[in-house]
């Protein structure tokens, strides 16, 4: 796998873990019970990018070293994820 592969596979990895991150930072105006005039009841309150972003960053470092060490250490691929799945073929009469 070159540079530009793993990096545009990590990048992918990323974006995915960041959005099932984000919502467990997550503190709304309303649960904290100070909505500023103008804003949405749902609105983030005391937003902090710094721990969501080392902690997306170190989780997809983690799920990248998982799938390095299953494609490259054990040497699956897509393919055998393809075999692994059922195939459903519509019951006849």
């Amino acid at each position: 796998m070159g540079f530009g592969t793993g990096f545009a596979i990590y990048f992918i990895i990323w974006w995915v873990v960041l959005f099932t991150v984000l919502p467990f930072w997550a503190r709304s105006q309303a649960d904290e019970g100070e909505v500023t005039l103008g804003t949405p009841r749902s609105a983030p309150a005391n937003f902090r990018f710094a721990p969501i972003f080392w902690s997306t960053t170190l989780a997809s470092a983690l799920v990248f070293g998982l799938y390095l060490f299953v494609t490259m250490g054990l040497g699956y691929s897509l393919d055998d994820l393809i075999a692994v799945m059922p195939d459903f073929k519509p019951m006849s009469d």
